[in-house]
């Protein structure tokens, strides 16, 4: 669990505008970066930036010229990030970005970070101000000789109490754009950005078609090839996650690609099944030489209690759509687990040899993977530096990121990178693929392997605890009935009643509970 030394609900009323105010007005800083950092969880890298002028000094126009005017805490936070963050920092930003460089199959990237295949890179503009801003590449919006014609309005949200998106629906289908308009932008990003990666998204009607695609694809520039076999918007005619759910069919149609190209190849499987396993294995039988996971989920938001009609509503109508955002990340890191995990997966190795390595490197299908035997490019719920390393830890060696970008700009960026980069610092990693399913041993997929014979109890904090009896309350109603609140509201803990089950930890607003440093031996009920 991360203990943030500042928390983000301080900053719940700022809108990480574009353009901000308070970074105009500031002569010293620039305030919007530094509140965008902690946000991000960088709120290490933000201290390190911090004006040599302390804020305490200055009378805060930052706040005056904020859109929501002495709402935000602008300069109690970044004094916050001089007292209580900055003392703890011991190892420097490297100056350059060389750790953060890895491969996508033998395919080079600058640093592991990727926009998906979605509407933040389907047009030329949009994936070259992502270039620009310093993503390693883009998987392109998915490309199909079919005609796409969308609903509008498709979008629909769960938000939290700052109105950020917690969860993100979609009935968003492919790219609306030509096969040949779309192998111009190919051509042009090549030509501008030769040195980004260009992963091109595609979907087939039939074998002939995947394999014209990927042949196309690899020439007018792509670099990977990704197959869509997971859209839950394209299911009609079995296309999209229907095919992800047969793995007869998702060998089939990968070798369909494989004939078409010596690029690598990653299969884009669908999370709408029990277990992703029998399609990976499936996908590598046919010649992929990776996994790329997981699509959206199907999902139904937002009824309106009055019309009945799930959001979006088009024109009173809606449907089953693909949901996404922070919401699904805990079900992406566990499909990514499993994949990597997988005893025939750690081999590596596609059924024909297809797709290794030329001379020049082209179409290496090494996985890169310290442990893990192909490459996962990992997605679902990616907002900041630490979600990538959890990915990374479970084994992908590159991750893609849609909703977050699509919330708050290319920009992000700057914190992912940042982020990772002073943490492989801090732990002395030397590259991305140090990293690579280090956490994958720790996962069980079931619980008979858990120790049951000790406990961890809470201990409370009492210089941060507020008495607000919040723990107490759930740990009546929702637990083991061994926290009270005394006299001065402070909670008290009955151990001959306390499991350690650590609901209390979870539901405390000030993270004033913490585990205990010890283990003792658990009761035995007679």
């Amino acid at each position: 669990m991360v203990h943030d030394k500042i928390r983000r609900s301080d900053m719940i009323r700022c809108v990480l505008c574009h353009d901000a105010p308070c970074s105009r007005v500031c002569t010293q800083a620039d305030p919007a970066a530094l509140l965008r950092s902690i946000w991000f969880r960088n709120e290490r890298n933000a201290a390190a930036h911090l004006p040599e002028i302390p804020c305490d000094m200055c009378a805060a126009p930052c706040e005056e010229a904020c859109l929501r005017p002495h709402e935000v805490p602008i300069r109690s936070l970044l004094m916050q990030l001089r007292s209580e963050v900055l003392p703890d920092i011991d190892t420097a930003l490297p100056e350059t970005e060389d750790l953060l460089r890895t491969d996508i199959c033998g395919v080079p990237l600058e640093n592991p970070f990727l926009l998906s295949s979605s509407v933040v890179a389907s047009t030329y503009e949009m994936c070259a101000r992502a270039f620009d801003a310093g993503w390693a590449g883009a998987a392109f919006k998915t490309i199909c000789s079919f005609e796409i014609h969308e609903a509008s309005p498709r979008y629909s949200a769960v938000t939290g109490d700052n109105g950020s998106l917690i969860g993100f629906k979609n009935i968003e289908q492919l790219s609306d754009h030509s096969v040949e308009e779309n192998m111009e932008v190919f051509r042009r990003l090549k030509h501008d950005y030769p040195t980004k990666v260009i992963v091109a998204s595609i979907m087939g009607q039939n074998d002939a078609e995947w394999e014209e695609l990927s042949a196309l694809c690899e020439q007018n520039g792509a670099d990977v090839i990704e197959l869509n076999f997971s859209c839950p918007n394209m299911a009609d005619g079995g296309l999209g996650s229907d095919i992800g759910q047969v793995p007869e069919l998702v060998e089939r149609f990968t070798a369909a690609a494989r004939r078409g190209t010596r690029l690598p190849i990653l299969a884009k499987l669908t999370p709408n099944v029990a277990s992703m396993r029998p399609a990976a294995e499936a996908a590598i039988r046919g010649g992929a030489d990776g996994i790329a996971a997981i699509n959206t989920i199907k999902s139904i938001t937002g009824v309106n209690l009055h019309t009945y009609v799930s959001a979006p509503s088009v024109r009173g109508m809606s449907a089953v759509g693909g949901y996404s955002g922070s919401a699904v990340k805990p079900i992406a890191l566990r499909f990514v687990a499993e994949v990597a995990g997988d005893p025939v997966l750690r081999e590596g190795k596609s059924a024909d040899g297809a797709g290794q390595a030329d001379s020049d490197g082209v179409g290496n299908a090494s996985a890169g993977n310290s442990g893990v035997g192909i490459h996962i490019s990992a997605m679902g719920g990616i907002e900041n530096w630490t979600d990538a390393l959890e990915f990374i830890l479970l084994g992908a060696g590159s991750v893609q990121v849609t909703t977050a970008v699509m919330q708050y700009g290319v920009r992000i960026i700057d914190d992912l990178k940042t982020g990772l980069l002073l943490y492989m610092a801090e732990k002395g990693f030397h590259s991305i693929r140090d990293m690579v399913g280090l956490a994958c041993d720790y996962v069980s997929e079931t619980t008979d392997v858990l120790e049951r014979d000790t406990i961890l109890y809470p201990r409370f904090l009492a210089d941060r605890c507020i008495g607000c009896g919040r723990c107490a309350l759930s740990c009546r109603d929702g637990g083991h009935q061994a926290i009270t609140q005394g006299p001065d509201r402070h909670p008290r803990l009955d151990p001959t009643r306390c499991v350690g089950c650590h609901l209390c930890i979870l539901v405390c607003p000030e993270q004033a509970i913490r585990p205990s440093r010890h283990r003792v031996p658990a009761r035995v009920n007679k």
